[in-house]
């Protein structure tokens, strides 16, 4: 059985938030800067210190039989665990993915 990988990308708000959340958020938001998003398995949440939106980037290995709505399922659940675990609240995830088996590159001729 062969398998392929998808690179997901979740984006999501931020739900209401209580002001130790707030301050403990704001406090780690330099861990969580762009510049050090990551397609990983474990994945990697970015945000501002606003608290507005947040992007989770992760990559989930999958079987030729998984559907890509299943796979932006997993995306989803370790999006909101990763959040959570952050000490926030989330709410309006959306996903989108790549399967990276199908990506073309074209070389140039030299």
């Amino acid at each position: 059985m062969s398998g392929t990988t998808y690179q997901v990308i979740t984006h999501g708000k931020f739900a209401e938030l209580t002001d130790e959340q707030r301050a403990s958020l704001v406090a780690q938001a330099g861990e969580h800067d762009l510049f050090k998003a990551r397609f990983t398995e474990e994945g990697t949440v970015t945000y501002e210190p606003a608290l507005l939106t947040f992007t989770f980037r992760v990559l989930i290995p999958a079987t030729e039989d998984d559907t890509e709505d299943l796979v932006l399922g997993r995306a989803e659940k370790l999006a909101a665990a990763a959040i959570h675990k952050l000490g926030g609240e989330y709410r309006d995830l959306r996903s989108v993915s790549t399967d990276l088996s199908k990506i073309k590159v074209k070389r140039k001729g030299r």
